[in-house]
């Protein structure tokens, strides 16, 4: 579950970054149409990921209950931080990508 709970941060930030007011606010300037566009097909893409990674951890019955829980969780970790901190809404987003690998691992 670990695993699906960072890939979704990883993937709800990368959507929050296509957004032009949210990638100004933390990158300092409005993204490319073809940057947006990248950065929606990686956040659908890590999302889609952490659908596989809990299905395949706990099967589909309670796979789908695990990735639901894990979509809500990270998606009201991210909304919480970012109004707020929004520096540490991408630290950590660049942390949940570097521990993926580690996560999958360990599985």
């Amino acid at each position: 579950m670990l695993l699906a709970l960072l890939l979704c941060y990883a993937g709800f930030t990368a959507l929050c970054l296509s957004m032009p007011r949210h990638h100004d606010e933390l990158l300092g300037h409005k993204p490319s149409n073809r940057r947006a566009k990248s950065l929606k097909l990686a956040g659908w893409l890590l999302l889609c990921l952490s659908l596989w990674a809990a299905v395949a951890a706990n099967g589909w019955g309670f796979g789908l209950v695990d990735w639901f829980a894990v979509l809500m969780i990270s998606a009201l970790l991210l909304v919480l931080l970012m109004p707020y901190r929004p520096k540490l809404a991408m630290a950590m987003a660049a942390l949940s990508l570097l521990a993926t690998p580690v996560a999958a691992w360990a599985w």
